[in-house]
């Protein structure tokens, strides 16, 4: 068979070539671009080579190259694997010549370059094959797709999936390693490994099981924390990917003030901080726990924090498994629109003073707190634009005068979008979908009597679309932003929208 499952007996070696395995992965693309282009890499490459056997290597290979181009087909990453898995089973053989790992590594880049290169196609590629030797090298490595915008793994059944493994156990893994690497593209590492192993594991005992139903059952609820935290991990590194921290730190604070809209700013702020420093850390890092312990901790602080303002947020921190109460907790809809006192302004001088982002950061979460239905998408659109206008403005000859004309605009253009944005939002969150587009396409009709049924129709699906794709916690973030600018314009009529 072409994945080496472990069986029951050989956990700790299993474990102990999982850490083998996640300090090679940190030196696989590098390996590939051959940066020292000398005998070290060689050798550590060599090393982990001989230590994981060629399959543990060749499994690696596969998730690392389908994570690094997540848009490559299926054939292209199989000729991507073969050809460096052949370069270390032919340069790390016993007498292998010194200056043959360099040779192979030169020869796979410049059959990157040519026409009819088998390998993952990137529009970067043109310009990384323009330069020579290391610096193309360098380039060619750098390289990577962006994640998949809308990634979804559809298990097949546990009959369909005992089917396609007996027909060809390798071909079989192989898939699978490729498809879900690839739609998952952003988790951890050491995540993804642990998941792809523990389901290869379930199918290779279930489907040779004498009870495979019960077996299955019981696989799936025993790896429920490890799916769950790949599938989450994937969104907030995304997430993380597409935003940077700041930008990222202020999403998961906005998310928190529409769940838990009674909790201070004050509360929220450093919970927000901790789970953006967290991402910081674990998205790259191949620690092999990194991820799970740093959300752990996190969970215990918010539950500590939250547990006494807010009956749901109790709930979920009722359980001693904290993973499975921070699911619980990124599970929670929007809390009701709370009443509150209207939130002060900061002032001209304090938006451009030291402390003129966390002054803008407050504003926009006192604003999320109070429409607990706006989408991710359309917050992270008003924090660019409050961020581009302090930018603007504080450098101006008269930061006031650009601030007051920036505020009064801001003011005409906000109203209608939050209205529509939350309108929109709420319905799809709180109806089935075909009741969803039965009241938005009733509502089409009234606001636009004059309109042709083709029209209506198209808006009809443009509405829809977007708010199946960004009304949701998993709403993919570049995606989104496209959507919202798009919708936005229509509501913005103006030629210099700051929203649009």
């Amino acid at each position: 068979m072409g994945f080496p499952v472990p069986l029951p007996g050989r956990r700790r070696e299993a474990s102990s070539n999982m850490r083998a395995a996640l300090a090679l992965l940190l030196l696989l693309a590098t390996a590939r671009a051959i940066h020292r282009g000398k005998a070290y890499v060689r050798e550590k490459v060599c090393q982990e080579y001989r230590m994981l056997g060629k399959e543990n290597f060749r499994t690696l290979t596969i998730i690392a190259n389908s994570r690094k181009y997540s848009n490559g087909t299926f054939e292209e990453i199989g000729h991507l694997v073969r050809e460096i898995v052949s370069l270390a089973e032919t340069c790390c053989a016993d007498g292998a010549d010194p200056s043959c790992y360099d040779a192979g590594s030169s020869a796979l880049s410049v059959k990157s370059c040519s026409a009819d290169s088998p390998f993952p196609a990137h529009p970067g590629t043109a310009e990384c094959c323009t330069h020579e030797g290391l610096e193309r090298k360098l380039c060619l490595a750098a390289l990577r797709h962006p994640p998949q915008p809308l990634p979804r793994y559809l298990q097949p059944s546990d009959q369909e999936l005992c089917q396609a493994f007996r027909k060809d156990p390798r071909e079989f893994a192989d898939r699978y390693l490729y498809e879900y690497a690839s739609r998952y593209s952003q988790a951890p590492l050491p995540v993804l490994l642990g998941s792809t192993r523990t389901f290869l594991s379930m199918v290779s005992t279930c489907c040779i099981s004498p009870a495979p139903t019960a077996c299955f059952l019981k696989e799936k609820l025993q790896r429920k924390t490890l799916s769950l935290l790949t599938l989450t991990s994937n969104r907030a590194c995304s997430r993380f990917s597409a935003y940077g921290k700041d930008k990222v730190t202020f999403s998961y604070l906005a998310s928190l003030a529409q769940k838990v809209p009674a909790a201070s700013f004050e509360d929220l702020s450093p919970l927000a901080e901790g789970a953006a420093e967290v991402f910081s850390q674990c998205c790259d890092s191949v620690a092999e726990d990194c991820m799970q312990k740093k959300l752990s901790e996190h969970t215990a602080k918010a539950c500590a924090t939250l547990l006494a303002q807010d009956g749901r947020f109790a709930d979920c921190c009722r359980g001693k498994n904290l993973m499975e109460n921070y699911f619980c907790i990124l599970a929670l809809p929007p809390a009701p629109a709370p009443k509150l006192p209207e939130a002060p302004e900061p002032t001209n001088k304090e938006l451009c003073g030291k402390e003129g982002d966390l002054q803008t950061t407050r504003s926009l979460f006192e604003l999320a707190r109070r429409h607990p239905s706006l989408p991710d998408a359309v917050l992270a659109k008003l924090y660019d634009a409050s961020e581009k206008i302090r930018e603007e403005c504080c450098s101006a000859k008269d930061p006031s005068a650009c601030l007051d004309s920036r505020r009064q605009q801001m003011g005409a253009e906000l109203p209608p979008v939050l209205e529509r944005a939350s309108q929109l939002c709420g319905q799809y969150n709180e109806l089935y979908f075909l009741d969803f587009k039965k009241r938005l396409r009733e509502s089409l009709t009234q606001t636009f009597p004059e309109a042709s049924a083709e029209l209506l129709e198209q808006m009809l699906e443009q509405r829809a679309s977007f708010a199946s794709t960004c009304c949701t916690p998993d709403a993919p973030p570049l995606l989104c932003a496209s959507k919202v600018s798009s919708e936005l314009g229509e509501v913005c009529k103006q030629e210099s929208c700051l929203l649009g």
